[in-house]
């Protein structure tokens, strides 16, 4: 399993990856050199994947304070 906190670091990475293309475009051109920025869906999905992850890691209390009983028949 990933660390939480490497999971958090890259989430913002990518969020800020996203920001960028959002603000910048998705490619740019200066003097004779390109630069293309990561394809937006592709961070986009792996944005969802890491929420994800990061909401599986979580405590969460889903089950808390859950008991199971087994009753055989009478």
């Amino acid at each position: 399993m990933a660390d939480l906190k490497t999971v958090k670091e890259e989430l913002a990475e990518v969020e800020q990856a996203l920001s960028s293309i959002a603000l910048g475009g998705q490619s740019y051109t200066i003097g004779s050199r390109k630069l293309t920025r990561a394809d937006y869906s592709a961070l986009l999905a792996r944005k969802k994947e890491l929420q994800a992850a990061l909401a599986s890691e979580g405590d969460t209390s889903l089950f808390d304070n859950t008991f199971v009983a087994y009753f055989d028949g009478r």
